[in-house]
């Protein structure tokens, strides 16, 4: 037998030897996301014996979009960021976009966003040109009520949207229209890192985003980006956008009177259109919100919880919550539109 038959056939033998020490099982035993693993014996160490079944596990990601590990005992940020690095090469470095902060390393907390409402669907940075394919979170400490991650497999939103609704939005694409500096949400200084506009410039000509410069140093932003991409392995069509962020039609109804009675919609902090600069029908968002909706599954965090999400085939929320929660979040493999087919 050859050398690198013998070796093939080893490995083989030690990821059926390590696959023996989890269970895996769909949650709630639903067929769909996310897949649940559990040890069967106490003190497995996870990021080591993630490196005998990344074959394993990255067949499991495709299938399923998110994994919950459950009962490792992830409870450090020093064990969740190996547990990164066991995932992905290299962890995302963080360029400012969110209010967050560093954890250690290259773990961060979770954006900031008020503890009453609900942060809504979306797919990590999928209105930036560079976004992650995988995104990890680690629960140090649930909530004392609410606080889940809802979850939703992307492509069965693409599957759900109506037809009309979704050509629409493939020949048309997503306009992201953000305004920096106007009193509200992080100054551009902040975002890029930065207090040289040329150097912003610079980044704009890189991530294919236009902008223009108003008074005061403030500034306006527009990038287009596509509603719908294929996944780089699967060749799975995902609905892929963050629409339902940006568009006013989804805010609750207090933020969304407050902000027009600030700014004309132009000049709102946030807004979307479709990618030929025409309004999206509230009525389409309101259609969209509603698939989501359907589709999420949510599950209660407990303590050393890591959810693994493949970011193109998983969108995930947060739904409001009581008491302090502290959880932890890791990205990895950057890629960019340029490299993914859509």
């Amino acid at each position: 037998m050859k050398k690198l038959e013998i070796n093939n056939l080893r490995r083989k033998t030690v990821n059926l030897q390590t696959q023996a020490l989890i269970t895996k099982e769909t949650f709630n035993h639903s067929g769909s996301l996310p897949l649940v693993i559990k040890p069967i014996v106490d003190h497995i160490d996870l990021p080591d014996w993630l490196i005998f079944n990344q074959d394993f596990i990255h067949k499991q990601l495709l299938k399923y979009g998110a994994i919950l590990f459950r009962g490792f005992n992830i409870d450090t940020p020093a064990i969740f960021e190996k547990f990164g690095l066991a995932i992905c090469q290299e962890l995302f470095h963080e360029n400012g976009e969110h209010p967050r902060e560093t954890v250690s390393g290259k773990v961060y907390t979770p954006v900031f966003y008020p503890a009453d409402r609900k942060l809504l669907w979306h797919n990590e940075n999928s209105f930036n040109h560079q976004f992650p394919l995988k995104i990890i979170f680690g629960c140090l400490q649930p909530a004392q009520q609410g606080g889940e991650t809802p979850i939703v497999d992307s492509r069965q939103i693409f599957q759900l949207i109506d037809s009309k609704i979704r050509d629409i939005f493939i020949e048309k694409q997503v306009m992201y229209v953000r305004n920096y500096g106007d009193g509200l949400g992080l100054n551009w200084q902040t975002v890029f890192q930065t207090q040289n506009q040329a150097e912003v410039e610079k980044k704009f000509s890189q991530n294919a985003i236009k902008f223009a410069w108003k008074s005061e140093n403030r500034l306006r932003t527009l990038s287009i980006c596509p509603a719908v991409i294929k996944h780089p392995q699967t060749g799975e069509l995902s609905w892929f956008n963050q629409a339902q962020h940006w568009h006013p039609a989804c805010l609750d109804p207090i933020t969304k009177e407050t902000l027009f009675a600030s700014f004309k919609p132009e000049d709102l902090p946030r807004n979307c259109y479709y990618g030929d600069g025409t309004p999206i029908e509230d009525s389409i968002m309101e259609e969209i919100c509603g698939v989501y909706q359907q589709l999420e599954v949510a599950f209660p965090w407990e303590k050393g919880d890591v959810l693994l999400l493949d970011n193109i085939l998983a969108a995930h929320a947060r739904n409001a919550f009581t008491g302090e929660r502290k959880l932890l979040v890791a990205m990895g493999e950057m890629t960019n539109y340029t490299r993914i087919r859509y």
